[in-house]
């Protein structure tokens, strides 16, 4: 069955249009053209497509259910073109974005805010992973762009400074602690403590803190995610050390912060594949990250004025 794209060109036209005269219009060929290709797409098929009735075409049964068939094809094609013609000018793409849980639910929504203001046809695709996945993941180029708290790059990328910013304190409201501005490690002796999972590297780091200061906390409850974490501690159960770009998030009347008299800085790093073409949507992209990280560093400078 030699059929061609032209014949299903003529076909769709023909549907569409209803008679010869105006599909020829609609193809920019002649009269004579269209109806040469008709017959030949009727004698390939082996079936009449049309009836004419009083000088228009009528399609039959097989027809209408041949053109759900090619209008699905178009349709494609369509999109195609379309997306095509987007990216030509820039005006639209996806870009595909990794990351943990908790900057997905933190700062990157602020930076697609951003971004998407001045790229209203652009599509982002953010995927949280768990380390070390996501830096696997990055490795294998499977993103135009990450972030991660890992201090160095995963192989095959490149990794630039994003954000430092310090781990804070968060509790419950009415907490006796509430009514110190800065909290030290010995005020947390004897307190029920929310931690993160034994393997995460905050936790090991709080440990460590805790042990070098020798303070007993009660360490009766584990949780996978700062957000779990800060729910818990909304609901009475603890005190906790989280990252700041969660605990601003999710801060309000049942969950306060405040600052630590010690330093436990946390590391955002922006991450860039170096074998993945790069995404003419990923330098707009990063600028707007850049922009969200600056605007947390602002709220948090405000807290901590308005503690004292």
């Amino acid at each position: 069955m030699n059929l061609t794209h032209r014949h299903v060109e003529v076909f769709r036209a023909l549907m569409l249009t209803g008679s010869v005269t105006r599909a020829a219009e609609l193809l920019h060929s002649s009269q004579p053209t269209v109806s040469r290709e008709l017959a030949r797409l009727e004698q390939v098929l082996q079936m009449n497509l049309f009836d004419r009735v009083r000088g228009r075409l009528r399609p039959t049964v097989r027809a209408l259910a041949l053109r759900e068939e090619v209008e699905r094809s178009f349709i494609g094609l369509e999109r195609i073109a379309a997306t095509a013609g987007s990216l030509r000018h820039f005006a639209e793409g996806r870009l595909s974005v990794a990351c943990l849980p908790a900057l997905a639910h933190a700062l990157l929504p602020e930076a697609t805010r951003r971004f998407l203001a001045r790229h209203a046809q652009a599509s982002v695709t953010i995927t949280a992973l768990e380390s070390p996945l996501l830096e696997s993941r990055l490795t294998e180029q499977g993103f135009d762009l990450g972030l991660t708290e890992q201090p160095e790059a995963p192989a095959g990328t490149t990794r630039l400074p994003l954000l430092q910013v310090d781990e804070v304190a968060v509790l419950p409201a009415g907490h006796p602690l509430l009514a110190r501005r800065v909290l030290r490690p010995q005020d947390f002796a004897g307190q029920p403590f929310v931690s993160l999972a034994p393997e995460d590297p905050y936790r090991q780091q709080l440990d460590a803190l805790f042990a070098q200061h020798r303070v007993q906390r009660v360490l009766a409850l584990e949780a996978g995610s700062a957000v779990t974490v800060c729910a818990l501690v909304r609901q009475g159960l603890g005190v906790a050390i989280v990252n700041p770009l969660t605990a601003l998030e999710l801060a309000g009347p049942d969950l306060q912060m405040r600052a630590l008299s010690v330093r436990v800085p946390f590391h955002v790093g922006l991450v860039l594949p170096e074998l993945r073409a790069p995404s003419p949507l990923r330098e707009p992209f990063v600028a707007a990250l850049r922009e969200a990280a600056a605007a947390v560093r602002v709220r948090l400078a405000g807290r901590r004025r308005a503690a004292r």
